[in-house]
């Protein structure tokens, strides 16, 4: 059990965020069928290493819902995670006849996911000062929202508070140090190990643990000044 879950595991089970809840759940970090295609995809890096298009183009069809969902949960912003997103593909598809050892791809894509939404984040806080009461999922097709739509037989009242948390434990993670940021949504989101982490980081993985451990500390502390428990939610669990 992550120890995410074990911090929240009260507050989480409403989320969604548990590993056993369907893919349907944004948050949660389900083997699907592309994940295992993701797993055994050494033949399709090498031949998009040497330039084969249909490769290239099978990777971001492969992949490209996994970043959009790294950018979108590091900024809450879906335009800003859709430039990010295609900001790193489009590296990708420049740099990849660079990368040496297959194995290493995700590290290696997410290293440059990162570095899209830190360039994005830079640019942003030049530009504009925004609050966490302005900021609102996508309406769009490929958006956070539509992804997380999908029970429809649920309660609406059920539904809305689900609705309701998740945005504000997006919020939270959005008032995390980027640094912390970054371990915590690779870690507890996008199931990557540490070691991976490390690497896609270039920092050790003593760094890696003890961001994740502080990142974690401080959410739990915003759940608790939010006073945020199943009485005051209003469910049983």
């Amino acid at each position: 059990m992550s120890l995410l879950i074990k911090l929240f595991s009260p507050i989480l089970h409403l989320y969604g965020v548990q590993r056993c809840i369907c893919s349907t759940k944004p948050f949660s970090v389900v083997k699907t069928i592309p994940d295992v295609v993701m797993m055994h995809s050494d033949v399709l890096i090498s031949q998009a290493r040497e330039g084969d298009r249909h490769a290239q183009g099978k990777l971001v069809q492969l992949w490209y819902k996994r970043i959009y969902n790294f950018s979108y949960k590091f900024f809450y912003d879906h335009d800003l995670a859709m430039e990010a997103a295609q900001k790193t593909f489009i590296s990708m598809h420049r740099n990849i006849a660079y990368l040496q050892d297959a194995a290493r791809f995700r590290s290696w894509l997410y290293a440059i996911a990162v570095n899209c939404c830190r360039e994005e984040l830079r640019k942003k806080k030049g530009e504009r000062s925004v609050s966490l009461s302005d900021l609102r999922p996508g309406e769009a097709e490929d958006s956070y929202t539509w992804e997380r739509s999908g029970d429809r037989g649920e309660n609406p009242e059920r539904v809305l508070r689900q609705t309701e948390l998740t945005d504000l434990l997006q919020a939270c993670l959005t008032e995390l140090s980027e640094e912390q940021r970054e371990v915590v949504i690779m870690k507890e989101y996008e199931g990557l190990k540490f070691r991976e982490i490390a690497e896609t980081l270039n920092i050790s993985e003593n760094t890696v643990k003890s961001r994740m451990y502080y990142g974690l500390e401080a959410l739990k502390r915003m759940f608790e000044r939010r006073k945020i428990t199943k009485e005051t939610i209003g469910y049983e669990l």
